[in-house]
């Protein structure tokens, strides 16, 4: 009997064949270990986004999520709030130019490697992604940049979920209340000190008398930071695990590093480390058979998504060569990612220089530890030897 259960050890380490038996045979799944629904091809998830008011993210947009940072996200709230929301905030980002953000990039990236380039091994997360991800981190929103370890072992704690008991441990609930304090104190910090950070521009973002709420300024700025640490570290590991499975694929990017570029959209298509996001029915929806009922949870697979053989030509094939890829790893429609630009940048800076300096590498384990968590997927531990 076919079963997908998002909170399964099964789903962290490969949910592709389920994905793909859910695309099949249960577009429209319920899932009832999860309690939810799952929808798995590209064209329904894309609708679904579209569909805010019957598709609702005001309720949280994890199957798991904490209940005090609903409504008050862009990723947990829905329009007109959403909207305002999110005027402000690219009010914010537009007044820094993160062009600027190219040479630390760079700089960071080129240290890390100098400590570990003579060892001829590293582990890719502790050594590289995450500290060059808080270093940026560090200039955008103006956060202590040798925080990295305690701030990523704190986001990854939050991210987690017992699979057993289906609920987040006390050690994730305390490490979010650790963010929350870190967060309040840097945001107290540049309320008395404000600098040209992206947190003291958020304090002030101001459009036609609208302003950010001081719940809203804090919750955005702990997901900012929840971002900026695990997201575009993981994003980045997925990235060079890729190119460790094809090193021919690799050896092309050494060699014209102008396929840089369309081998991260790529990456994002092809093994992306944001694998399924909730949303919450506001009325009843008839999809492919099934009733989706007002109040249920609905899980968007957006891996399963940049899988869809209705969409994407050969999907289980890393293709560089597609050309335009519109895929989900970013989000779509009004839950586009907002950080999109500064996380491309980040990314293409520190693969450019790894492989510059490091072209030829490769895993030092054949199986991964991946994060328990019904959101996102990324190992624990990435080893590579060169």
């Amino acid at each position: 009997m076919f079963k997908f259960d998002p909170f399964s050890r099964e789903v962290d380490a490969n949910p592709y064949p389920l994905y793909k038996r859910l695309r099949d045979d249960f577009p429209c799944y319920w899932s009832e270990d999860a309690g939810c629904w799952a929808l798995s091809r590209y064209a329904d998830i894309v609708a679904a986004n579209q569909d805010w008011q019957s598709f609702s993210s005001a309720k949280g947009n994890m199957l798991d999520d904490i209940p005090e940072r609903t409504g008050v996200t862009l990723g947990t709230s829905d329009p007109p709030r959403h909207d305002q929301m999110r005027n402000l905030i690219q009010s914010a980002f537009a007044k820094r130019n993160i062009e600027h953000l190219v040479a630390p990039a760079t700089s960071i990236a080129d240290e890390m490697i100098d400590h570990f380039i003579d060892a001829g091994r590293f582990e890719f997360i502790a050594d590289f992604s995450s500290p060059l991800t808080v270093g940026v981190l560090s200039y955008v929103l103006g956060i202590p940049h040798d925080q990295y370890e305690t701030l990523r072992r704190h986001v990854v704690l939050i991210l987690q979920t017992d699979p057993e008991t289906r609920k987040k441990t006390q050690a994730s609930m305390d490490a979010f209340t650790w963010l929350k304090d870190y967060t309040a104190a840097q945001l107290e910090d540049r309320r008395k000190h404000p600098g040209d950070d992206l947190l003291s521009l958020l304090i002030a973002a101001e459009i036609e008398g609208q302003k950010l709420t001081e719940r809203e300024i804090h919750m955005i700025s702990l997901t900012l930071i929840m971002a900026g640490v695990e997201s575009a570290s993981s994003f980045m590991a997925m990235m060079a695990l890729n190119l460790a499975d094809y090193p021919d694929v690799r050896r092309r990017v050494v060699a014209d590093p102008k396929l840089l570029a369309t081998a991260m959209e790529e990456s994002l298509r092809f093994n992306t480390s944001a694998q399924r996001f909730r949303r919450t029915a506001t009325r009843d929806v008839e999809l492919h058979g099934q009733t989706i009922h007002a109040g249920d949870k609905v899980l968007m697979c957006y891996g399963s998504g940049n899988r869809d053989e209705r969409q994407f030509l050969n999907p289980d094939t890393y293709d560089i060569d597609r050309g335009p890829i519109r895929h989900l790893g970013l989000g779509t429609g009004k839950h586009f990612c907002v950080g999109v630009p500064i996380a491309r940048l980040l990314v293409l800076a520190g693969m450019e220089r790894l492989l510059k300096r490091i072209p030829e590498y490769h895993r030092t384990g054949d199986t991964l530890d991946w994060i328990p968590s019904t959101t996102f997927r990324s190992p624990v531990a990435l080893g590579f030897e060169f």
